[in-house]
């Protein structure tokens, strides 16, 4: 006797739901291609509300930061798209610049300068190289540079006060050839996993080490089970892009905290609880 397709799909669907186990849905059925920012590219899972976080935060920078066309590319610094392009969810409208510098850790810095900045809080604006030197983008806005001989590492007069954009991503350029995951690693403040907001970094210091950042947030209605979408830059520098989920696709793109009391696994690299940090 012969069974139609239906039929027989309807027969593996029960077979497997009394077996208790889940249906995986992959994450492409749960973007919307013509919204432009993070916040409502990426659709919710079922029970899911975002969250909605005052407009001048850094949390709201980030889940309202704008997205280049659905299916873009993501490419190296030198213009050449990655090695491989099914990593990512989406690519952040932002520039990756021409020298091999904006890489991961780098990344977190220029979405965080960026946030500072368009809030006029120059005055917070300032990161550590890995030699331990501060370099306060404040002194830098007032004419002030920065010379770098050998380890040592020192302020000078060099021109009037500068308030341009231009200047401002000439700081930046000085902070990502001297900082990296070791210093900003010591910056940040570690948190309890339960405790994740958009905003929160997960970081290892190291040579090479590694960094993400949270840009997007959602909890369950009635659980209060988080989840979350992170974004990364990786070597060579590249485009800031949202990370695709390697598995276990129940949320579809989106990471669970319920899911990572061990180890958070992205396509290119593992980390643990311990490495979640907070400007």
């Amino acid at each position: 006797m012969k069974i139609s397709i239906s039929i027989y799909c309807l027969l593996l669907v029960c077979i497997i739901s009394c077996q208790g186990q889940s249906i995986s849905v992959g994450p492409n059925v749960y973007m919307n291609p013509d919204e432009s920012v993070i916040g409502k590219r990426v659709q919710l899972p079922p029970s899911f509300h975002r969250s909605k976080p005052d407009d001048d935060t850094f949390a709201y920078f980030l889940q309202n930061f704008p997205l280049k066309p659905h299916r873009s590319k993501v490419y190296y610094y030198n213009g050449e798209p990655k090695h491989t392009q099914n990593a990512h969810l989406a690519v952040l409208d932002i520039d990756t610049g021409k020298r091999d510098l904006q890489q991961c850790a780098d990344a977190v810095i220029r979405l965080r300068a960026e946030y500072l900045f368009q809030q006029a809080r120059y005055d917070e604006i300032a990161f550590h190289f890995t030699n331990g030197f501060l370099a306060e983008y404040s002194r830098w806005r007032n004419g002030e540079r920065i010379k770098v001989d050998g380890n040592t590492v020192s302020w000078y007069n060099a021109s009037k006060k500068d308030e341009r954009m231009e200047s401002f991503q000439k700081y930046l350029v000085m902070v990502f050839s001297y900082a990296g995951t070791l210093s900003l690693n010591k910056e940040l403040n570690p948190i309890s996993i339960d405790e994740l907001q958009i905003g929160d970094v997960f970081i290892q210091g190291g040579s090479p080490g590694h960094a993400v950042i949270v840009v997007d947030l959602a909890v369950h209605e009635d659980t209060g089970e988080k989840i979350f979408l992170i974004a990364q830059s990786y070597m060579p520098a590249q485009d800031i892009h949202i990370i695709k989920k390697n598995r276990n696709f129940v949320y579809g793109p989106w990471y669970s905290v319920k899911e990572i009391t061990e180890s958070l696994r992205t396509p290119e690299w593992t980390f643990y609880p311990k490495d979640l940090k907070r400007f």
